[in-house]
């Protein structure tokens, strides 16, 4: 069964794109952002409907990771509206509560887990101290919850008590999503959030972020330079080049039919037709 917060959404053709629209989730309308005489992004649309995902793809240099920044409001747009259920993202928080409760709306997980992880402190607390920020849960709620979250993420007593550069990449990332899900956000943008992993444990990954997505009810920005997993987590894709959209559509549509000579010349990089996620090796496991 659909979920209840996914609303029936229609694709429309602009001059410039194809666009998904919806009556509510993330609405990105115009975006710009320039460094010094360097246009970073330039006037990028698109919308993320509720429990749906898309992928943003592009080389680096085209805009993918400055785009999300302004998102989760690590960067001000020059230009251009965020919008979340039609509540405008765009302006300055006036507030610490309105900071946080824009951080819950939309969460973060980058490439290298590190930068969301401390690496001084174990797993199982990186993720406490989200709760301890944002939620009002009693030290024992907390520690159940923390304990439930880990295990969603197929992480158990073993590697919450370790340090971060006790794990492997996957589990990791596994650590990274944990955290990200705690606040139970309407977003989560994964920026290369499988780039650094070999393909079995990448295949691992998305099977989880699958089950996530399905079980959550979160909607995905997924950013790639890598067409080989979109056709596997993306609902739609939005291709960026040198900080503009020049394609946009249904996953099968742009991967089978590119329009553009861009996406033409990233498809023609793939080194094969398809991705195949089996047979998956397991991820190391803390020694006992």
């Amino acid at each position: 069964m659909p979920s209840r917060r996914r609303r029936d959404h229609a694709v429309k053709r602009t001059e410039r794109t194809t666009v998904t629209t919806a009556a509510d989730g993330l609405v990105v309308e115009g975006l710009r952002k320039r460094y010094g005489g360097h246009q970073a992004v330039d006037d990028v649309s698109f919308t993320v409907a509720p429990g749906s995902c898309l992928a943003l793809v592009g080389e680096s240099g085209s805009g993918k990771t400055t785009t999300v920044r302004m998102l989760v409001g690590l960067e001000r747009p020059d230009g251009g509206t965020v919008r979340l259920d039609g509540r405008d993202r765009s302006a300055r928080a006036r507030s610490r509560g309105e900071r946080l409760a824009r951080a819950r709306e939309i969460q973060m997980v980058f490439q290298d887990p590190y930068l969301s992880l401390d690496p001084r402190v174990t797993v199982a607390d990186c993720v406490a101290e989200v709760l301890r920020l944002h939620t009002r849960l009693t030290p024992v709620a907390r520690t159940a919850r923390v304990r439930e979250l880990l295990e969603k993420v197929g992480l158990g007593a073993r590697e919450a008590t370790a340090l971060p550069r006790r794990l492997s990449g996957g589990q990791r990332q596994r650590a990274a999503l944990a955290r990200a899900l705690a606040v139970e956000p309407r977003i989560l943008v994964l920026d290369e959030a499988v780039a650094a992993l070999d393909v079995s444990i990448q295949a691992q990954i998305l099977d989880l972020l699958a089950t996530i997505r399905r079980e959550a009810e979160v909607s995905y920005l997924f950013v790639t330079h890598d067409l080989t997993v979109v056709r596997h987590v993306a609902d739609e894709v939005l291709v960026l080049k040198g900080g503009r959209a020049v394609e946009a559509g249904p996953t099968a549509r742009v991967l089978d039919a590119p329009e553009h000579p861009y996406t033409r010349l990233l498809l023609s990089s793939v080194p094969g037709r398809g991705w195949h996620a089996s047979p998956a090796a397991p991820e190391r496991r803390l020694p006992g």
